[in-house]
Order: C-alpha cells, then sequence, then structure tokens
C-alpha cells in the first residue's frame, strides 16, 4: 500500500505523531479526532510503550476524572516528571468527556509555551464533532490536528494479517471496524457490537450530546433511512416524507451534516461547475463503513442472488474508502446518462463507474459523455477482472474494484489503465 496515499490510517498516523514527538518541545498540542472504535486509544498504547517511563496517560471518560483537582494533579505530575527525565508526553484520551475541555486545555497549553517544560501534549477525542467545536472557538493556533478515519482494506491486512485476498470482500460484507473482525463469523454478536460500542454511543452519547441537535429522533431515523439507501441519490423531500416527526428540510440537511461530522454517513452532492445547480441537486447518500448496513438491519448480500443490492455495496465501499482517504467525492448525473461518482484530490480527479457483474459498451455511455464533457478528469471503470476487455476496447482506464479497495487508483496486479499494463494517471 502507498502510505502516502491513505492519510487517515492507523498507519499513517501513527508514524507522523512519532515523527512530531520527536520534535523539540513543547510543540502544540497534537489534536486527534475520528469515528468510534478506529483505533484511537489503542494508538496511543502504543506510542506510550515508545515512550515507556516518560509517559503520562489520562482518560478523561474515566471515574477519578470527575473528582476535584484531578485535571491540576495530573498535569502537575507531568510537568514533574519532564523536569526529571528531560522530555516527557502526556496522552488525554476522550478529551470532549470532560466538562469545558476547551477552556482548561488552552490554560494549559498557554502555561506550557509560557513555562516551556519538555512536555508533549497529545489528545484524542471519540466525537470529531465536539473536539472539532471545542478547538475552532478556543484552541486556535495551539494545536494540530490529525483525522483517524475508517480503515482501509489494506489495513486489515497489514496490522490485523487478514488474508489479502478476504480483505476486499470482508470490507464490503462487513466494513472496516478492526474490533469487529472477531465476531464475523457470529452474525448476533457482530451486529450487536456495532449496536452498541459504535452507533448507540456516537449517536445517543456523542451527537445527542450538542445543543444542536432539538430534535433527537428525528436524527436516528434520518441515520436508519439513510443506511437504508447505500450509494443511492435520495432527495431531501423523501427523507422528510418517510419521517415520522415533522421537520424542516434545513433540519433533514442539517443533521445530515451532523451525521457526516460524526463520520457515519456523507450526503454527496452533484458535481457541477455551477455552485447554485450543485446545492439545488439532491445528495448522494453514502455511508461511511459498511458495517453500519449491517447494524441498520440488513445482512449482506448474496452475490449470486442478490447482484443489484451487492452492487450497491461495493459501489458504497468504493466512495467510502475514497472520502476516508481525504478526496472531495461527488456524483453526476444529466438525464438519461449518469456516472457513479467522481473523487477529486491527492489521488488526482476521477470519474469512475463501479460494475461489479457483466456490462456492455452501452452501460458505459455516460462516463464516455462525462470525459466528452469534462476532459480535464480521467475516467476510470472499477469492475470484476474478468470483464475488462469491454472498458479496454472503448479506451478507458480499468481497475478491479477489489484491487481499489485495497491501494485506491494505485491499483494492485492490474494496474488502471486502457490496456491494463500501467496505473492510471491524474488528470491535469
Amino acid at each position: 500500500m502507498n502510505d502516502s496515499a491513505f492519510d487517515h490510517t492507523y498507519g499513517s498516523v501513527l508514524m507522523e505523531l512519532v515523527r512530531r514527538l520527536k520534535g523539540p518541545a513543547p510543540g502544540r498540542v497534537q489534536l486527534l479526532t475520528g469515528p468510534r472504535q478506529v483505533g484511537k486509544t489503542t494508538l496511543l498504547g502504543e506510542l506510550e510503550s515508545q515512550w515507556e517511563g516518560k509517559a503520562v496517560y489520562l482518560a478523561a471518560d474515566a471515574p477519578e476524572a470527575s473528582l476535584p483537582g484531578w485535571w491540576e494533579r495530573q498535569w502537575q505530575a507531568a510537568r514533574e516528571l519532564a523536569a526529571r527525565g528531560g522530555r516527557a508526553v502526556l496522552f488525554l484520551d476522550e478529551i470532549q468527556y470532560l466538562p469545558g475541555w476547551s477552556r482548561l486545555l488552552k490554560h494549559e497549553a498557554d502555561r506550557l509555551q509560557r513555562d516551556r517544560p519538555a512536555l508533549h501534549v497529545v489528545v484524542t477525542g471519540s466525537s470529531a464533532l465536539q473536539v472539532g467545536a471545542g478547538a475552532r472557538e478556543t484552541m486556535a493556533g495551539r494545536f494540530e490536528r490529525l483525522k483517524l478515519l475508517h480503515w482501509p482494506g489494506m489495513e486489515l491486512v497489514t496490522r490485523l494479517g487478514m488474508p489479502l485476498a478476504e480483505a476486499p470482500d470482508f470490507v464490503v460484507k462487513y466494513g472496516s471496524y478492526p474490533g469487529s473482525v472477531e465476531f464475523r463469523r457470529d452474525s448476533r454478536r457482530f451486529r450487536r457490537y456495532l449496536l452498541d460500542s459504535i452507533v448507540e454511543p456516537a449517536i445517543g452519547r456523542d451527537l445527542l450530546a450538542t445543543e444542536v441537535v432539538r430534535k433527537p429522533a428525528m436524527l436516528r431515523q434520518i441515520f436508519a433511512i439513510a443506511v437504508g439507501h447505500p450509494a443511492q441519490i435520495v432527495s431531501l423531500q423523501k427523507l422528510q416524507g418517510s419521517l415520522s416527526e415533522s421537520g424542516s428540510l434545513t433540519t433533514v440537511a442539517h443533521y445530515l451534516n451532523l451525521l457526516e461530522e460524526a463520520c457515519l454517513v456523507a450526503a454527496t452532492a452533484k458535481f457541477s461547475r455551477h455552485v447554485v445547480r450543485q446545492r439545488a441537486a439532491p445528495p448522494k447518500l453514502v455511508i461511511l463503513n459498511n458495517a453500519l448496513l449491517v447494524a441498520g438491519g440488513d445482512a449482506p448480500p448474496n452475490t449470486k442472488t442478490e447482484p443489484e443490492r451487492w452492487g450497491r455495496w461495493v459501489e458504497n465501499a468504493c466512495m467510502a474508502l475514497a472520502w476516508n482517504s481525504g478526496q472531495r467525492i461527488s456524483y453526476w448525473r444529466e438525464e438519461p446518462v449518469e456516472i457513479d461518482f467522481i473523487s477529486e484530490g491527492s489521488w488526482g480527479r476521477f470519474a469512475i463507474e463501479v460494475k461489479t457483474g457483466s456490462y456492455t459498451s452501452r452501460d458505459l455511455a455516460g462516463l464516455l459523455e462525462f470525459q466528452r464533457r469534462f476532459p480535464d478528469l480521467t475516467p476510470l471503470v472499477l469492475c470484476e477482472p474478468s470483464n475488462e476487455a469491454v472498458a479496454q476496447r472503448l479506451g478507458l482506464p480499468v481497475l478491479s474494484w477489489r484491487d481499489y479497495l485495497l491501494d485506491g487508483p494505485e491499483g494492485g496486479p492490474r494496474k488502471a489503465s486502457a490496456t491494463g499494463e500501467r496505473k492510471p494517471q491524474a488528470g491535469p
């Protein structure tokens, strides 16, 4: 895997934090955010072991964190450790559970810059929404932010030892939460883990704890509707009409934004050179980890008897990978043609069509039309290896969707190209 293409994975974030902690102390506060159950606490434990005897680990959600004077005592202990050992690091996990955390952290960050102890500080928060809000309000100029997002397939291979051939299909059927892998053969425990450890804490604790959620039942319903429509264009009006309680379109759109801040669901916009048209179009819903589809009550699709639903799940997984890798994703549709998604960012600019079964040249009419209108984007067909010939005859770059889920457009054994001999080149 090309680590530079996956800046938000466990391995990449770990390497970057190791590099930053080797720098002069005190530096800026390192603020690590991301969804639940992607390994933030485990990552801190790995860093702590590298700083054996020179690290203080604190969990802000521990019972003792609510005791008077706890915060001040822990910071004093960290300063004393730095004074004795020449340099130390303080790890603060789940910081959002401390009341007034941003004010407290701002005060200590300012003291660090005044007193200059040789102390690094790394802070994590499961709710990207809450941590981000506090950071923007009071921590400006005092922190550097890192995001640890949902794992790509290759991370399951390199970190958990999953067989390479198994990882892409696992990501489609069961998602990529590392803690869920052990339950993959027990569907009841697998779903219970997702609900109890991810969905309920993220929606029931993190999001509902913010003052912006006036109708918690509506937020839950919007999430439930979204996971039932992976990789599908759903208008806000349709979402509104499916709710059991009334709510304005503005509220529905706002709650979709909250779900995206929490790294659960992304409402992707239509690709357009005109901002007004882009905002007026209905969003395409992308569930940011396919495990959430199972949490919503759906069993993974049967590849033989449910080809259409399987195709949706594969398309959703490919779009989620791009989003979690920091790419800007959108879709394009101009009746009667459309393409699945557009990916723009550090990987380049790609117009992508996903095909999980057999297809003909007519099925690629939308991609060819998009290429004609927007020649500055690179077309790319993701399909089964046995079905690459159709795209190749049309001169379109092609790549196995399984390779894409492992390595992104860098590809694997079959590099994405019109001939199958080289990887795709980003558009200008």
